[in-house]
């Protein structure tokens, strides 16, 4: 049984505009789960709904086995990381992270006790008197994670934790959070627009749009065997072949079949010789021509439509220039 289980839940910020409809997740024990998508698909939705922030319209929400569809956020012990950190300016490191503690009446020697192993576990500890005025961004986020596992949560919940962040500081900040997850076994639900930040510290990834689940599978599955063409096109699949475009000359699943291919610009052989390939082959014209630093990328427009193709060749084929593409069996993804 799953730890987390959504049943059929609609919900919406208005009587006519579902944003979640007829929505199910489920979330293993331990589990660090990211959700993932364009603005707009219904990840912070189905985040807030865990948290108790948003309310279901319709469907259920069972967590441990337990309806958890009307129990009030206070009553849920879970601990959810902002956006923007959400501190308290006017209190220090220490009394910012005991914050949880002090609703709970927690005693004062625990609280202590507590407050400073879990400042450990995050790399903070000697920085209890200070101010999040005197804190680094990263430093602020480590308080903030603190604050939600010092209370011993049943659940993590993160909201683009990284997107203030610099670059570098994302990088580092990421790989913490998935260290302290794995230490302390706390199932995570982690939501974040960006595609590498989920995929390298994520056990499984849900891709949404448009308040539904294209794909729910590992990172590495996700990248390689995209299930739907908008999948496709979010990991980097940027050409899509219709089967039927494509003709019976083209091996593979069946080359006149109903449906699509997609295929990484990447994985697509380029040639100025018309007769370079003998099979999967499409003739076409370069329209644009763009310099990547280690290779060119090409628009080549063919009968089959326009694709995008990577190459490493050091002269590059120039505006109208006629090509020959060639597209490998084996790098042919089928998707929906």
């Amino acid at each position: 049984m799953a730890l987390i289980e959504l049943n059929n839940v609609t919900v919406a910020y208005d009587q006519k505009n579902n944003i979640l409809k007829n929505f199910n997740l489920n979330v293993e024990k331990g589990e660090f789960l990211s959700l993932l998508g364009p603005s707009g698909c219904g990840k912070t939705t189905t985040l807030r709904l865990i948290a108790g922030f948003n309310e279901a319209k319709e469907g259920q929400f069972l967590f441990d086995g337990r309806d958890y569809t009307k129990v009030p956020v206070h009553k849920r012990n879970f601990g959810f990381v902002f956006q923007g950190h959400a501190l308290f300016p006017h209190l220090n490191v220490y009394e910012n992270v005991a914050f949880g503690l002090k609703l709970r009446k927690t005693d004062g020697k625990a609280m202590k006790s507590k407050v400073h192993e879990i400042l450990e576990v995050v790399n903070l500890k000697g920085f209890e008197d200070r101010y999040p005025a005197q804190l680094s961004g990263g430093q602020r986020q480590r308080v903030a994670i603190a604050r939600s596992l010092v209370i011993q949560p049943d659940l993590l919940l993160f909201d683009e934790p990284l997107s203030s962040l610099d670059a570098n500081l994302r990088v580092q900040m990421r790989m913490e959070i998935r260290r302290i997850q794995k230490e302390l076994k706390v199932t995570t639900v982690y939501v974040s627009h960006d595609q590498e930040e989920c995929f390298s510290i994520s056990d499984k990834v849900a891709i949404m749009s448009k308040g539904v689940i294209e794909q729910l599978d590992s990172p590495q599955v996700i990248y390689k065997q995209p299930r739907t063409e908008f999948v496709a096109r979010f990991v980097g699949f940027e050409n899509i072949i219709d089967r039927k475009a494509a003709g019976a000359s083209f091996a593979g699943a069946g080359g006149a079949e109903a449906g699509k291919w997609a295929i990484r610009p990447d994985d697509i052989d380029i040639s100025g010789d018309a007769g370079a390939f003998s099979s999967n082959t499409a003739a076409g014209k370069v329209k644009v021509t763009t310099y990547l630093g280690r290779e060119y990328q090409y628009v080549v427009e063919t009968l089959m439509g326009e694709f995008i193709v990577n190459d490493g060749r050091e002269k590059p084929y120039e505006h109208g220039e006629q090509v020959a593409l060639r597209f490998p069996e084996e790098k042919l993804v089928p998707v929906l």
